[in-house]
């Protein structure tokens, strides 16, 4: 079984946001951004266009690795730019050292001990109300609440900061960026070239395929499975662990909520498919049963 969805996200305005680009026509372009690849690597940003200060930077927390592609407005200055990065790169630090689950002093730990509650902290409630939304849209399959040693949004919170990570880009007025973090990414506005991102997303397990290709304005792909650990997600009904496919990629507008639904279709299997509806602003662009 697989799926390879010819049809772009749902719209949160009158704007096309993401679109599937021919490949023969796109084979003439090089992409900005692939994902599905070993390396996840960025190909070098072209020259900016005209007034734009174009930056590339990668971190990694305790836990995570991340890509920064920011293209700003040259009257911001390179000052205020750094300055919009720093503050996106401490956002990541923090959520790693504030909400790890396997820091004994996080939040979500103090959480599960029962010290505090989901209302103490306003990310947190953000945090935990998320992860009772994406239960309820995947009948249960993703459940943050099942795992040993109990809450656990480990399904979505990569995607979650770095959707915070990108809000603080935007506070900042940043409108033009992609944030990446292994698979997984979101995106904005225009790359340096001027265009849409232009984003190659590689077959997840057969690398002589041609990927897809996609022109994104906004929104955000999120994949579960392509790490090559079996076993790390567990299926919420029995607690064991579980993995019907070898990969699971789910395009949408948000990555903390593309995220979410990649696990739980890694977990489901081809019973997940049904979430998404035609007219659903996610999509499951790869969904390959394990052999």
């Amino acid at each position: 079984m697989r799926t390879e969805q010819q049809r772009g996200p749902g719209r949160l305005d009158e704007q096309p946001r993401t679109r599937w680009v021919d490949q023969t026509a796109f084979s003439r372009r090089r992409p900005d951004l692939r994902l599905g690849t070993r390396s996840h690597r960025l190909d070098r940003a072209g020259d900016p266009s005209g007034g734009r200060i174009a930056v590339q930077h990668s971190v990694r927390t305790g836990t995570a690795g991340y890509s920064l592609l920011l293209n700003a407005p040259e009257e911001m200055g390179r000052r205020a730019v750094g300055d919009a990065l720093r503050d996106a790169v401490a956002e990541l630090r923090a959520i790693d050292l504030t909400y790890g689950p396997n820091r004994p002093q996080s939040l979500v730990s103090r959480l599960r001990r029962g010290e505090i509650s989901p209302e103490s902290y306003p990310p947190l409630t953000d945090l935990v109300d998320r992860c009772v939304a994406m239960r309820a849209a995947t009948d249960g399959w993703f459940d943050a609440w099942s795992v040993p040693g109990g809450f656990d949004p480990g399904g979505l919170l990569n995607g979650w900061a770095v959707e915070r990570a990108a809000a603080r880009l935007r506070a900042a007025g940043i409108h033009d960026y992609a944030v990446l973090s292994g698979a997984d990414l979101t995106v904005r506005g225009h790359a340096a070239h001027g265009g849409p991102w232009r984003v190659a997303v590689h077959h997840p397990t057969d690398s002589r395929r041609a990927p897809l290709v996609l022109e994104m304005t906004a929104g955000a792909v999120g994949t579960s499975g392509v790490s090559g650990r079996q076993g790390h997600v567990v299926d919420p009904h029995t607690g064991e662990p579980t993995g019907h496919l070898v990969a699971a990629t789910v395009v949408g507008p948000d990555l903390a909520v593309a995220d979410a639904y990649a696990t739980a279709l890694y977990a489901a299997g081809p019973v997940g498919l049904s979430w998404f509806r035609a007219d659903s602003a996610y999509q499951a662009l790869f969904a390959h049963r394990r052999r």
